[in-house]
């Protein structure tokens, strides 16, 4: 009976442990730059921060501050760890999405393939357009440029 026992206890444990994942967000408190740069450019929003590595190597990090705009408006500004900013995204909804990129969404992908819909602006000042579709039960980012001319649609896992 004992041996049952254990034998549920290290199954129960190891579940637990898996759930966990190796992509999983954690909840962190960003270096004092990080914040400043956020709490200036951002002043009054509360943001939960978290962390991911990115690069080659996955050696970079870089800190992630989502917060509402509006009750239902939602952002996201990406920092490095000196401060910089990386991107900004906003949810925005598809009307406001440049015409030739609802044209192209609408021919391709049904309304109800379209999952979310977001402006990003990277540190170059450069804005595209990323649409999360679904179709044949797979997730993919749809990408404009600035104009709503399509760029790159990217498989997602």
């Amino acid at each position: 009976m004992r041996n049952v026992f254990l034998t549920l206890t290290f199954l129960c444990s190891s579940f637990l442990i898996a759930q966990e994942g190796t992509n999983m967000k954690k909840v962190v408190t960003p270096p004092e730059k990080v914040k400043f740069a956020f709490e200036k450019e951002y002043p009054g929003k509360v943001p939960v921060w978290s962390e991911e590595y990115v690069g080659d190597d996955e050696d970079e990090i870089r800190f992630e501050a989502k917060y509402n705009v509006t009750n239902t408006t939602k952002a996201v500004a990406i920092y490095d760890n000196l401060g910089n900013m990386k991107a900004y995204e906003l949810q925005i909804t598809f009307s406001q999405l440049p015409p030739k990129s609802q044209t192209y969404l609408k021919k391709n992908y049904g309304p109800k393939a379209i999952r979310e819909i977001a402006m990003v602006v990277d540190d170059k000042n450069k804005t595209t357009y990323e649409v999360g579709v679904t179709k044949d039960t797979k997730f993919y980012d749809v990408v404009f440029d600035k104009d709503g001319g399509f760029d790159v649609s990217i498989e997602k896992n």
